[in-house]
């Protein structure tokens, strides 16, 4: 059921005696990790108040399709955007028949109307109105449009007849709605990325650094979210917008990169794609420095060592398995190949940046990725994105190997 890890997921309420199961059905998918909005008609808030949907969902619920508030947040467009699943449980025969004829009049159909997301309906009525000619043919129009439909089971009822109609239980509706996504290469997985520069201080004015944009480790990071991942990111200082569902750990120097790292830990993944200064001053001045005539043109600086986050990360006892990356202006595969056996690493990703078309800044990337046995396999240059996928997907199948 890590399926519905950090899905998305719009639970309708119709107005149905079944409503009192959709309580339980909350709970059910956020023990699988879900994040759940909870949309009642009003028929629904008859049946189940929306205080118990709130205190179970941790969210406020969302009832009116005009209200100024809810739109002044999230309205319908934004809830609709922002779902990976709505699931209507219970779907009355009332709301299966403004489904099926394109009915928008209130908030939880006009969100159906105006979203990409899967829909799913676990129809929810008396044994005869299921049996109904019109119910039947709403809802094979409902599958044709590709609704799910997930149910109905056969049983008792609270009006004392037994037959189809009855609303699947809680746990076989989570069931159904984990059904709705496949599994993917890293689903549940926590993966800690470190992206962009690190900035090394001289005084309060000037630093150290290098020409590292972060593009990379954010576009690493948006595709292990795609794998089904949650995933920290450590950033130096960048000029990128946060990818969708990602924690984010600003940092400035290699000394706060590696603390928020051991922070984050455990992880099951550690991706090191950050351009760490390797030395910095030993002294920082306290006050801007001046030129100092008696020392003519020049200005000394006593620079010492950084902390070597990958290999510190890579070679503790519950170490994750370990990705490095290597930039180089020559010797590339050579100068990996020493820092994979250096750092105790899993892979290492070479990168040439002295092909400005593949650099620092750019959009476009190529790669060579090497592993323990040496062996090294070419990632031909395409955008950042593209590559991204590519890697993840070879991460988690080397990962699956061990």
């Amino acid at each position: 059921m890590q399926r519905l890890y950090r899905k998305r997921i719009v639970l309708g309420v119709g107005g149905g005696i079944a409503a009192y199961k959709s309580a339980e059905l909350v709970r059910r998918l956020r023990d699988q990790g879900a994040e759940v909005r909870v949309v009642m008609t009003r028929g629904g808030a008859e049946f189940i108040t929306p205080l118990t949907m709130q205190a179970l969902s941790g969210h406020p619920v969302h009832l009116d399709l005009l209200d100024p508030a809810a739109e002044a947040a999230m309205g319908h467009i934004e809830l609709a955007k922002w779902a990976d699943l709505i699931l209507i449980a219970p779907g009355t025969a009332d709301l299966i028949a403004r489904l099926a004829q394109g009915i928008a009049n209130d908030l939880l159909t006009t969100i159906v109307l105006a979203t990409d997301a899967i829909v799913a309906v676990a129809p929810a009525m008396n044994q005869a109105m299921w049996r109904d000619a019109s119910v039947q043919a709403n809802t094979r129009l409902l599958e044709e449009r590709d609704f799910r439909i997930f149910g109905p089971a056969s049983g008792s009822q609270a009006c004392g007849d037994v037959g189809f109609g009855r609303m699947l239980e809680p746990d076989d509706l989570a069931q159904s709605a984990a059904d709705c996504f496949q599994r993917l290469s890293l689903t549940g997985k926590h993966v800690l990325i470190t992206a962009g520069p690190t900035q090394e201080n001289i005084d309060p004015v000037r630093y150290i650094t290098n020409h590292s944009s972060g593009k990379m480790g954010f576009a690493l990071a948006e595709a292990a979210i795609e794998a089904g991942a949650r995933v920290t990111l450590i950033t130096g200082p960048v000029n990128l917008p946060t990818p969708d569902r990602v924690s984010r750990i600003d940092v400035v120097s290699a000394r706060d990169m590696l603390a928020a790292c051991e922070a984050a830990i455990p992880c099951d993944l550690f991706i090191a794609s950050a351009a760490v200064a390797d030395y910095r001053p030993e002294v920082v001045a306290p006050h801007k420095l001046k030129k100092d005539p008696s020392t003519g043109d020049g200005l000394l600086l006593q620079m010492v060592r950084n902390p070597d986050i990958l290999a510190t990360i890579a070679t503790r006892p519950d170490r994750p398995f370990s990705v490095g990356f290597a930039a180089e202006t020559e010797h590339l595969l050579d100068y990996a190949a020493r820092k994979l056996k250096d750092k105790n690493l899993d892979l290492i990703v070479a990168n040439d940046v002295a092909n400005p078309s593949i650099g620092f800044n750019s959009e476009e990337n190529a790669c060579s990725v090497i592993d323990r046995a040496l062996h090294a396999t070419i990632f031909a240059q395409t955008s950042k994105g593209k590559i991204a996928r590519q890697l993840i997907t070879f991460i988690a199948e080397r990962m699956n190997q061990v």
